[in-house]
């Protein structure tokens, strides 16, 4: 199969810019595989290969060679233990999504999805978006529990799409996070971006995209704090990466910072973060709606350890 090879001046815009983040802007691919076509040699500027962190020239050539296309994903149907559904009709299917579920397939993910769970649970799921993310309107991560919501109809499908893009949702979340914020209610206004030397992880950082995070203290203990936590944005682990932002990061999250010994003493083998709420207009006929999920076990267990 032939490679697709893309040729095209760099922008204004773009001018100035690191390769990866230019590259990734411009062809629509994540930062991740732009800088990994940077080390194959698979990207050359006015013929010269470039290195990621190479600054891209206004009126520059491009000439960038992409992966062959790889067969699309399926998801495995299997039932998923713990994975109960609150609520479901013609148009939607929402449920309270366990820890170390992902939502679809992805490359390198062996593990239970949504929407296998739900395929072999007997739930039409909408045939509308990629295959393998059909019917996914959302995404909770892979290490967070919670309520999502599922699109059983193209309909449902369609209007909940555009009802997360335009932000109409509201996004709910408590976090126990390490310490007493300060205040103890406020809003972080910071953009996300991948890790500069990292890239499996994220962080505040001058070049990410526009991210606000709300909350508020529901209840605070010696040493941590439960919060109430609201998303304007969604942006990749946006409530974890806030949080560690402000030296207050979820319990039991080792990647941005948490303290292990406080994580041992809490029974914590994950991050304190859980998806609580979801409200929407109902894509059927408009009327509101609101989709609690219950505190699963380990984290009930982990607020009894420090109400105790």
């Amino acid at each position: 199969m032939t490679r697709d090879r893309r040729t095209l001046p760099v922008p204004e815009g773009l001018a100035g810019m690191r390769a990866d983040a230019g590259i990734a802007r411009l062809l629509g691919i994540s930062r991740t595989q732009a800088a990994e076509l940077c080390a194959a040699g698979d990207v050359l500027l006015d013929n010269a290969e470039v290195g990621k962190s190479d600054r891209l020239v206004e009126g520059g050539w491009l000439d960038v060679t992409l992966p062959e296309a790889e067969a699309p994903l399926t998801p495995r149907e299997e039932l998923v233990e713990g994975m109960d559904v609150l609520y479901s009709d013609s148009d939607i299917i929402a449920i309270n999504k366990p820890v170390g579920v992902a939502a679809h397939p992805t490359v390198g993910w062996d593990g239970p999805t949504v929407v296998g769970g739900l395929a072999a649970a007997g739930f039409r799921i909408s045939t509308s978006g990629p295959p393998e993310r059909k019917g996914i309107v959302q995404r909770l991560d892979v290490g967070t529990s919670g309520v999502m919501v599922v699109a059983a109809s193209e309909r449902a499908y369609s209007v909940l799409k555009q009802a997360f893009r335009d932000r109409t949702v509201t996004k709910t979340y408590h976090a126990l996070v390490q310490g007493h914020p300060d205040p103890f209610t406020g809003t972080i206004d910071a953009p996300i971006g991948r890790h500069p030397s990292a890239g499996w992880r994220f962080a505040v950082t001058s070049e990410g995209k526009h991210a606000v995070t709300h909350y508020e203290t529901i209840e605070a203990f010696p040493e941590a704090t439960l919060l109430k936590v609201r998303l304007e944005t969604g942006r990749t682990h946006q409530i974890r990466v806030h949080m560690s932002a402000i030296h207050h990061p979820c319990c039991g999250d080792p990647m941005y910072g948490s303290d292990p010994e406080l994580s041992e003493k809490l029974g914590l083998i994950r991050q304190w973060l859980h998806a609580t709420t979801l409200g929407f207009h109902h894509p059927a006929d408009g009327h509101y709606m609101e989709i609690n999920a219950p505190y699963p076990a380990d984290l009930q267990h982990a607020l009894e350890v420090l109400r105790a």
